[in-house]
């Protein structure tokens, strides 16, 4: 067992605005986080020799089925909230230690100078048992965050390692649906290689922390893609938050394709199924909704979980990320389910077959045994505004823009948290003057989405894209309304954004509306610890960029009072 502290700064909440070093107030442990700090290394050492010899024949297909894959989901593994299972995450070091040692043997002695320039340590490391596997996680100078040493490089090798993180939960969706990308992976590769290149500058660093914003922008117009062509376009959708009478099942997560499973499944097994937290889109597209028995969406953002799990009564699959560990006496710890990249210590795994698909009867069966859900709220939400949608009501929009009926529409897109600052949020869209529309998507939405804001000339004024990923849908919005007005900037839009974070997902948002050119955003309900206080300063002098103070204040910044 180590005895070392750890160093994670990669979300919102990290410990006292600077980072977390003993445990995660993600509930993270610091052998996990070490052992996660070592799988990135891993998916570095691999990088190395996959981006020699991805154009080669000779390993291509090992490449093509297998890297890809793994350097995704060793990435995802290590997204705030997703995985807490050490031996999961050991198993995935060995297997990346595996695939590296598969890729040596095509390497050649005309090659030899491009590893090298990484050094040996990286492409050489290895252990003979777990402990000493625990042991080299250990070493926080070799394999974690501060082994870099000056503050700027590290900053922004992070923040690109953290964009990363959040394509790479993208590129796993889309995966998960058979579409792909080759440049993705290929961008994944020199940004990888770029964390560990002591060569590049602070500029270099800069440029590709753009670049990745670049193709944060097409793996999420990839992950669109796939889910409008496997599931339909989201349409307006009326969902049900109440409780039914029968057993149900809560899906979590992300996964559309694990829910469009599950629904499967389970249409005639008399259970209901309902989404939660980042699910709740799930209701909005076609192929998803037609199901009888997908019931609603059942409590709130990720972070108030241990409340709604106990009053579920019913089985939980996490499908992803979002992971609050439970009390020790929590009633629902036995019945929560886990695949792709989510896990936690004792929680089952969902059989996987071997043509990849999943296999949902053990969680079927145990929600024919539980209780109906307590009704903790009634009534309905509307959502299913993705870019679709909202360009179907194009002439309704330019007319009330036209005419004044709208003034401004404000982009709340993002994550939601624990901070009790979160407040300001539904404040915010509470204050926000009746000739203002939302814009949103992510769980940032649980804030305000339940209140009763209204509607401009029967447009709702909270329009819902969906998950994080739909985001992008703002910006397809966003550059067809700067067509249709004749604007040379974006910028010069009736357009503002006051967007909360809370992990890598919605660093990779950020910086693909940096590299759309989108200005002066204000991020809260902090700015990023992983920021140093040059590479803030670089980001609010070129894009404006700002954090919140009170909504009074951020009113008056926006010309809305």
């Amino acid at each position: 067992m180590s005895t070392n502290n750890m160093f994670c700064y990669q979300c919102q909440e990290t410990a006292q605005g600077t980072g977390c070093t003993t445990i995660g107030v993600c509930g993270k442990k610091a052998d996990t986080s070490a052992l996660q700090d070592l799988l990135i290394y891993t998916a570095k050492g691999l990088a190395i020799y996959s981006s020699i010899l991805r154009k080669r024949e000779e390993a291509k297909k090992l490449i093509l089925d297998k890297v890809n894959r793994y350097l995704v989901n060793s990435l995802f593994v290590t997204i705030t909230n997703a995985n807490f299972d050490d031996e999961a995450i050991i198993n995935e070091i060995k297997e990346g230690l595996k695939l590296r040692e598969d890729l040596k043997k095509y390497i050649k002695d005309s090659d030899k100078n491009m590893v090298e320039r990484y050094g040996s340590e990286i492409i050489n490391w290895h252990f003979d048992s777990d402990e000493e596997l625990q042991a080299y996680a250990d070493k926080q100078d070799v394999v974690g965050v501060l082994r870099t040493k000056n503050e700027d490089i590290r900053s922004l090798r992070e923040l690109l390692i953290y964009g990363l993180k959040g394509m790479a939960a993208y590129a796993e969706h889309a995966m998960n649906l058979g579409k792909t990308q080759e440049d993705i992976f290929e961008f994944t590769e020199k940004a990888l290689l770029a964390s560990i290149d002591d060569s590049l500058s602070v500029e270099d660093l800069i440029a590709l922390v753009l670049d990745c914003g670049h193709h944060g922008v097409k793996v999420m117009a990839l992950l669109d893609e796939a889910n409008t062509s496997a599931f339909g376009n989201p349409e307006m959708t009326k969902i049900k938050i109440g409780a039914g009478t029968r057993p149900g099942i809560l899906i979590s997560g992300h996964d559309l394709y694990d829910l469009k499973q599950l629904l499967e499944q389970s249409k005639d097994s008399g259970i209901d199924i309902y989404t939660h937290s980042e699910m709740l889109p799930g209701h909005f597209y076609p192929e998803l909704k037609k199901y009888a028995h997908f019931y609603g969406n059942y409590g709130n953002a990720w972070w108030d979980q241990r409340k709604d799990f106990t009053n579920f009564n019913g089985p939980i699959v996490f499908t992803t990320n979002c992971i609050v560990p439970p009390l020790k006496n929590a009633s629902y710890k036995d019945r929560v389910f886990t695949t792709n990249a989510a896990g936690f210590p004792g929680w089952k795994r969902i059989k996987v077959n071997k043509d990849g698909t999943k296999d949902f009867s053990e969680v079927i069966e145990l929600a024919k045994t539980c209780q109906a859900p307590n009704e903790i709220e009634s009534g309905e939400i509307v959502g299913g505004f993705a870019h679709n949608q909202v360009l179907s009501l194009a002439d309704t929009i330019v007319e009330n823009i036209k005419s004044g009926a709208i003034r401004k529409f404000i982009v709340m897109s993002g994550c939601d948290g624990r901070m009790a600052k979160r407040d300001y949020y539904t404040e915010f869209a509470e204050k926000l003057p009746k000739d203002t529309i939302i814009l949103t998507s992510g769980c940032a939405k649980f804030r305000y989405n339940k209140l009763n804001l209204g509607d401009i000339n029967g447009i709702p004024r909270v329009l819902d894209a969906g998950q994080c990923n739909d985001s992008y849908s703002w910006a397809v919005v966003a550059l067809k309304l700067k067509e249709v007005f004749g604007l040379n900037d974006i910028n010069d839009l009736p357009i503002a954004f006051n967007v909360a974070w809370y992990e890598q997902k919605a660093v990779i948002v950020l910086l693909a509306l940096l590299y759309l050119g989108v200005k002066n955003i204000h991020l809260g309900p902090t700015l990023p610890a992983f920021l140093s206080p040059n590479v803030a300063k670089v980001l609010v002098e070129n894009f404006c960029i700002a954090g919140m103070t009170t909504v009074d204040e951020d009113l008056k910044k926006f010309n809305l009072i």
